[in-house]
């Protein structure tokens, strides 16, 4: 039986035009392709590279009260709105000192899903720093106290959420998906040949270049590795962390074998991406579900990650993917150098990574599907897993 279609009201305060700006995105227009209303209250997006000057002009102290004090505007917007579509849901993308929805939530009577992607005070108090950690940790977590419904993309993150207070049956792990229709697999050899890629050994990675990502520990391998002597790293992106490993590659004389792209269109990162051999995740955030993952995997790419639970959720070792111990270079390169020596494993792990996609169907479809499902459960009764397992076996 068909799903009734919800009015939603969806409030964030991403600005920049990044993995976050793609998560929101992708999922609008899912819930969108299912048949529902989404109403967005948020701010207009920049520049992926790109960040407002507010956070430079004012002091940390004066910045985060006016953070806390935009929840009113975010209160006043998210209520007007409200009152004109009487939304079924208040849907929100969560962050610290973002209380509006939480008191929209309340004056509309209707539910609020609060979509958690990382526990952000902590994140906050190492970079940038916070002036006032205990605030920031009381409004992220009576956020998630007040919320009809969490939303956390691991189960790691779920069980911070709880630690916090929050009831079991109010979190359901949602995990970052992907659009197969626009990442697929391509022909790797016409890729290279359109690219201008051909006869190299690409080693590649897509996302906002950051310090923690790892990539220095490629470059090292292109420099010191024999086995990867043909091995070329293309990065997909841009970031902070490019002027550092750009003089990384020029000090070790590999510079003519790493390549940025700088920030591309959306539908361009498939056709470069197509041209990856081995697809990598050299470190992560314990608690993230990496959008990038999901891409690679859609693509039938053979990947390199780290073998830690929040990635054992996605992938299994010798299955889908090659799994390595964390924070262990010298594990990260055998990995590496075991798949550019061995062809055949590279094609039977992207395989694998295709069919993991396929039968666990993790797309924006089904996350939509999902979400539908626990809005539609009655309000005075926990959500039933039946009703979510079968909105997820849906095709996408």
């Amino acid at each position: 039986m068909p799903m009734k279609p919800l009015r939603i009201l969806y409030n964030h305060r991403t600005r920049s035009r990044d993995g976050q700006s793609v998560h929101i995105d992708e999922l609008i227009e899912a819930l969108r392709a299912e048949g529902h209303k989404v109403t967005v209250v948020g701010p207009l997006r920049i520049d992926a590279m790109s960040h407002g000057i507010e956070r430079d002009l004012l002091p940390k102290a004066i910045y985060e009260l006016a953070e806390l004090a935009f929840s009113a505007v975010e209160f006043l917007q998210l209520y007007i709105q409200g009152r004109k579509i009487k939304p079924d849901l208040i849907y929100q993308r969560a962050n610290i000192h973002m209380l509006g929805a939480a008191w929209a939530a309340r004056f509309l009577k209707t539910r609020l899903f609060v979509e958690v992607n990382a526990p952000l005070t902590r994140e906050r108090q190492k970079h940038p720093g916070l002036a006032w950690p205990k605030l920031a940790r009381w409004s992220e977590h009576f956020l998630w106290r007040q919320a009809s419904m969490i939303l956390p993309v691991t189960e790691v993150l779920a069980q911070e959420v709880i630690e916090a207070g929050v009831p079991r049956d109010r979190v359901s792990v949602v995990a970052n998906g992907v659009d197969p229709g626009r990442f697929r697999r391509q022909e790797r050899d016409l890729a290279k040949i359109a690219t201008g890629l051909q006869d190299r050994l690409i080693l590649g990675f897509v996302g906002y270049v950051r310090e923690w990502h790892g990539l220095e520990h490629v470059i090292d391998l292109l420099a010191n590795d024999a086995r990867l002597s043909k091995g070329h790293l293309v990065i997909v992106g841009d970031g902070p962390a490019r002027p550092a490993l750009t003089a990384r590659a020029h000090r070790l004389g590999v510079s003519d074998r790493v390549f940025f792209t700088g920030v591309v269109a959306r539908d361009d990162v498939a056709k470069i991406a197509a041209t990856f051999d081995i697809a990598l995740q050299p470190e992560v955030t314990p608690y993230a579900s990496p959008l990038k993952l999901f891409e690679y995997m859609a693509m039938g790419h053979a990947i390199v990650a780290p073998d830690s639970a929040n990635i054992r959720e996605v992938l299994s070792h010798g299955e889908d993917a090659l799994l390595f111990a964390p924070q262990n270079s010298w594990a990260f390169a055998e990995a590496v150098a075991r798949l550019a020596e061995d062809p055949e494993l590279r094609q039977a792990l992207g395989a694998g990574a295709m069919a993991n996609i396929e039968e666990k169907n993790r797309t924006w479809r089904a996350n939509a599907r999902r979400i539908a499902a626990l809005a539609s459960a009655p309000h005075d009764a926990p959500m039933n897993e039946a009703m979510v397992s079968a909105a997820d076996a849906r095709p996408a």
